[in-house]
């Protein structure tokens, strides 16, 4: 089975063209081998680029743990990038399904291959139910939870998949590895949550480390960058548009004004980069 890995901001994964090969039968367990950065091919995960009926592609997303997620923007750029360079829609707007729904993608071209493109990432989900989260909050869209004995301020965002936004003076390795670890898990998200911890620099910049739902820490995760600039916004602390910081690389946000502060459109801007392609052997499915 032909493979292809990409990274976008280090954000890296495995992707088949679900045009051209016969995928598994259980997904699951592909992911979690593929992924094994010492036994498989090494990645974030799993993406299945797929023929649909709506739009130029489709992608499916599986994290490294094997469990099928909703949506990944850093993702999505690479799968624009493979669709684009590949020949399967030769459109500099392209329309992608995801299990968010059609998202759209307008990607930049130099020398024929796509460097970079930017998604309509849609509305932010704001209301606790939608995220999902037990959480509650007034107009300050801020919460209380606790983890390991520590207590943190939390605004919480869904950009198609949870995420937990917690802005701190200097991100740690325990922060991500010991409070991302826990806060994943806890018992107010019930399908679990990204979670971002957030140095702020200036109204239009910031660090960010992410320990992702199903993968641990990456390199870089574009729903949570997004998450973060509207946690930022929501909270005073950014303008309308931020440049992202990611240990991979950076991500330029940007939340629209032009249907009000909580309707507009979020847009997510970044690069694309083709690793390398090869076989995936046919007793290892």
């Amino acid at each position: 089975m032909r493979f292809t890995k990409m990274q976008g901001a280090g954000n890296d994964y495995v992707y088949i063209n679900a045009f051209a090969e016969k995928i598994p039968n259980n997904l699951t367990a592909l992911s979690k081998r593929i992924s094994d950065r010492h036994f498989g091919i090494g990645s974030d995960g799993l993406i299945l680029i797929c023929p649909s009926e709506i739009a130029d592609a489709r992608m499916r997303m599986f994290n490294a743990d094997g469990s099928e997620s909703e949506m990944c923007g850093n993702g999505l750029r690479c799968v624009a990038k493979y669709v684009y360079d590949h020949g399967i829609a030769r459109k500099k707007e392209l329309t992608l399904e995801t299990g968010r729904g059609l998202m759209k993608v307008q990607v930049t071209v130099r020398n024929n291959l796509v460097e970079q493109a930017t998604i309509d990432m849609g509305e932010p989900i704001l209301e606790p139910e939608k995220i999902p989260t037990t959480l509650k909050w007034d107009h300050s869209h801020q919460a209380t939870i606790s983890a390991e004995g520590k207590e943190f301020i939390i605004t919480c965002v869904s950009m198609g998949n949870p995420h937990g936004i917690i802005f701190v003076d200097k991100i740690t390795d325990e922060h991500i590895h010991r409070f991302g670890r826990a806060l994943e898990t806890h018992p107010v998200f019930p399908r679990r949550a990204n979670i971002e911890f957030v140095e702020v620099i200036n109204r239009q910049e910031a660090n960010m480390r992410v320990w992702e739902r199903g993968s641990g820490e990456t390199l870089a995760c574009g729903t949570g960058a997004c998450a973060v600039a509207v946690a930022g916004i929501l909270t005073n602390r950014f303008d309308h548009k931020v440049l992202i910081h990611l240990t991979g690389g950076d991500l330029q946000i940007e939340w629209a004004k032009d249907k009000g502060l909580e309707s507009g459109h979020v847009f997510l801007t970044g690069p694309a980069v083709e690793v390398f392609s090869g076989d995936w052997p046919e007793e290892s499915h």
